[in-house]
């Protein structure tokens, strides 16, 4: 483990995996929140629970703060096993920490975007510029594995 840890691209790449793993968690802790304060809720025991049937619903904000979550998901879980592996093919340390950077940034400005419902193209931005790191990641693993295919 501790030849990992010295690893400083890879102690990069945990930096900011970690972080986004926990932004993940905040918005999963939004979105439950929301689901409270509005008393719109996914299972019928929750609204039972929370007042009664009535409150067994949809709500738009709900869901906005739950597609955010899946979107979360989409793409943070692939940079995570990207990132692992980007960090064990010798990337100079300057090079990786930018493409962890930029996709950090993409994804926190993609969730504002999304939780607070900026104006179009800002999460179509922040979504494109998030995925420039990820491809460019990919491609640079293929190029060091394809030797072994």
């Amino acid at each position: 483990m501790a030849v990992i840890i010295r690893n400083e691209v890879f102690s990069c790449f945990v930096f900011y995996g970690v972080l986004l793993v926990i932004k993940m968690y905040i918005v999963a802790i939004i979105t439950g929140q929301v689901r409270l304060r509005k008393k719109a809720f996914a299972n019928p025991e929750d609204a039972l629970r929370h007042g009664g049937l009535q409150y067994h619903r949809e709500d738009p904000y709900v869901e906005r703060c739950r597609r955010a979550h899946i979107n979360d998901m989409e793409n943070i879980l692939p940079f995570l096993f990207l990132g692992a592996i980007y960090s064990m093919i010798g990337p100079s340390l300057s090079v990786a920490r930018f493409h962890f950077l930029v996709f950090f940034l993409g994804r926190m400005l993609h969730t504002a975007a999304y939780l607070l419902a900026l104006r179009a193209p800002t999460r179509s931005l922040a979504y494109t510029v998030a995925q420039i790191p990820c491809i460019s990641m990919a491609l640079q693993i293929l190029v060091a594995v394809a030797a072994y295919a």
